[in-house]
């Protein structure tokens, strides 16, 4: 399982790709028209085109008469449900001028329209439309003179369309930029010259590798759940709770899981994008409120453990925190299922939100990791403070706790590694995310990175389910008899579980406040 999963790491191809477009200039010759007219940039179709401004001006064409065409994908190409996304980003190439400078807080409306069709004869059947405004933000480098008139500001890209599907398998964008100087729109935004847009979509390859690692981890973790459960109900006690939340774990490692993306493939479903991050989400919260609980029972004593109410203070804010990245995600996707053109960034109040949410949830997650490196230090801390009683056992006795502890403590740190690397790639997975809003530099999430931190939590759980998992094998048969505790009925195998059939672990026992003093 671990050799699989890292060759399916190393030889993952890159996540997404991003394609650059510059959109055409067509004229709309026709008035009035009452009913959707998509305008074509190339083949057999296309519009009347102008290369340039000066051209228009020339030709007496007024600038509500012009659509900015983009055809997505380039010529020759097809769009695929293997894509699984297409994200739009947009940037304007704007010229100085000194009689026509952009104004601060410049605002441009855009009047958009969105189609698609599947082959290259079909009329085009309408998607989307919308009218939105983004905020333009720009920097003029040098002096504002008439001599560096014609040279370009350097604007920042602007969030302009996220569709959840790829189920076309060609795309068609008509933008117009419509000026009314009563309203004030459009006007202030500077020489707009060119329109480009970097078209961001899920490699096929990547997408195929990921859904073959999920159909393989299903039923792994679902078998190993479904054994582990079985050997908890056969002992004559009840669960306790360390033992339910592992329980609780494997499923939402299974319902994250499960790769329901294969119907993405023949059905168009747009919510995909969100799903998954509900999903993501609700593992998320199930893994961090398990460490805490994972640790806390290592540190209780025995009237407080088996209580998930000792734990509202820990668990409480990890499910505040998961239920605002769930409005967050509504708030921007949700809206997205009927108007792809929407962004959360595309508000000054929006984007602070969004700016503040990253930056919090960046903070919280380090300060979660710390305040569990604190817990598992306690944990160690509890242990060693035990091991002056081991000198008093006899051998045998004495290297079977040792045994216990050490393997213990290996699964402790594992799990330090664990939350580190989860941390990690949950804030540059934000950071990833908000890249394009803010307009600067990014860092990529490698192929390997993302699939090895995906089989990572699969392992985990594998591990943790493995190993809590009540053995059958008692330990002392084979010990001399002249070793009490050898005889003391206590189900452990020494190999490879912690666990014993008629209560939780001895560890989990003897790392107690008050445990067998």
């Amino acid at each position: 399982m671990v050799a699989k999963i890292l060759i399916l790491s190393v030889h993952t191809p890159s996540p997404t790709t991003a394609v650059h477009y510059l959109a055409t200039k067509c004229v709309d010759t026709v008035k009035h028209r009452q009913d959707s007219k998509w305008f074509m940039p190339w083949g057999p179709n296309q519009c009347e085109k102008i290369r340039s401004f000066d051209e228009a001006m020339a030709k007496k064409i007024e600038a509500n008469n012009i659509v900015f065409a983009v055809h997505i994908p380039l010529p020759n190409k097809e769009m695929s449900p293997w894509f699984q996304f297409m994200l739009v980003i947009l940037q304007f190439d704007i010229a100085f001028k000194m009689h026509n400078q952009i104004e601060d807080g410049a605002m441009v409306t855009v009047d958009v329209g969105l189609a698609y069709r599947d082959d290259t004869i079909s009329e085009w059947t309408e998607m989307a439309h919308s009218f939105e405004q983004r905020r333009l933000s720009c920097s003029f480098t040098t002096a504002k003179t008439y001599e560096n008139e014609g040279r370009f500001y350097e604007c920042d890209l602007l969030p302009f369309m996220e569709v959840g599907s790829v189920a076309h398998k060609y795309y068609l964008l008509n933008i117009r930029l419509p000026v009314n100087d009563r309203k004030k729109v459009n006007v202030g935004i500077g020489e707009i010259k060119d329109i480009r847009l970097v078209g961001i979509h899920q490699n096929g390859g990547f997408t195929k590798v990921w859904f073959a690692m999920k159909t393989f981890l299903t039923p792994s973790i679902l078998i190993i759940m479904i054994w582990y459960w079985r050997r908890i109900t056969l002992m004559s006690r009840p669960p306790v709770l360390l033992e339910k939340v592992i329980l609780a774990l494997g499923i939402s490692m299974t319902f994250i899981n499960i790769p329901v993306e294969w119907f993405s493939v023949g059905f168009n479903w747009t919510w995909m994008l969100l799903f998954g991050d509900i999903r993501q989400g609700i593992f998320y919260s199930m893994l961090l409120s398990f460490w805490i609980i994972f640790c806390g029972e290592h540190l209780m004593d025995q009237t407080e453990r088996n209580r998930f109410s000792v734990y509202w203070k820990q668990v409480g804010p990890i499910v505040f925190g998961s239920f605002c990245l769930f409005i967050f995600d509504m708030c921007e996707r949700g809206v997205q299922l009927t108007n792809p053109f929407y962004s959360i960034w595309a508000s000054d109040v929006g984007t602070e939100l969004a700016m503040a949410f990253i930056i919090v949830a960046g903070i919280c997650a380090c300060l979660y990791f710390l305040f569990l490196c604190f817990m598992v230090f306690q944990v160690f801390r509890n242990i060693s403070g035990k091991r002056t009683s081991l000198p008093a056992m006899s051998k045998a006795r004495r290297l079977h706790y040792e045994g216990l502890i050490f393997r213990f403590k290996f699964l402790m740190l594992v799990t330090l590694t664990c939350a580190a690397m989860t941390v990690i790639f949950f804030i540059i997975s934000q950071v990833n995310e908000g890249h394009w809003h803010w307009g600067e530099h990014t860092v990529q999430v490698n192929s390997a990175f993302f699939t090895g931190i995906y089989g990572m939590w699969n392992l985990y759980v594998f591990a943790i389910m493995f190993l809590y998992a009540p053995s059958h094998k008692r330990y002392g048969d084979e010990q001399s008899s002249g070793d009490a505790g050898a005889n003391s009925g206590e189900d452990i195998q020494l190999t490879t579980t912690i666990t014993h059939v008629d209560g939780p672990t001895e560890i989990y026992k003897m790392s107690g406040k008050e445990a067998q003093e």
